[in-house]
């Protein structure tokens, strides 16, 4: 049996308790994509290793819901009434269970994003000759 059949497999469910239910939390569905591209799109450049989930949640709140929203696959009350500490745990796993969709999609564009704010503040400083 070759390695490429392991590929086939479903993936594994990481379940967390939040908000006293048990979820599973998989990975995004082809289907899921384009609403999920676009509710992180805002969030995308502020996403780190360990991002800071409190300055995410102040200043892209509506964005971040979208997201876990559509990862968590529960209704949207559901994810807005979340007590912080359940909220930023379900994005802690979002984000560790499809972290090859955010390296994979989202980190190319920021990496594209911080080359042309590189060359332009390089443009912008006196040259040292």
């Amino acid at each position: 049996m070759s390695d490429n059949n392991f590929s086939a497999l479903p993936p594994v469910a990481t379940s967390i308790v939040v908000n006293d239910e048990t979820i599973d939390i998989t990975p995004i569905k082809i289907g899921e994509l384009p609403a999920f591209s676009r509710a992180v799109q805002p969030i995308a450049a502020h996403l780190s290793a360990s991002p800071d989930w409190l300055a995410l949640i102040a200043e892209h709140g509506d964005a971040l819901i979208e997201a876990l929203t559509i990862a968590a696959r529960r209704p949207r009350d559901w994810v807005a009434e979340l007590e912080l500490d359940d909220a930023v745990k379900l994005a802690s796993t979002v984000f560790e269970v499809n972290a090859d969709f955010f390296i994979q999609r989202l980190l190319p564009s920021v990496m594209e994003a911080a080359a042309r704010l590189e060359t332009r503040m390089a443009g912008r400083m006196p040259s040292s000759n």
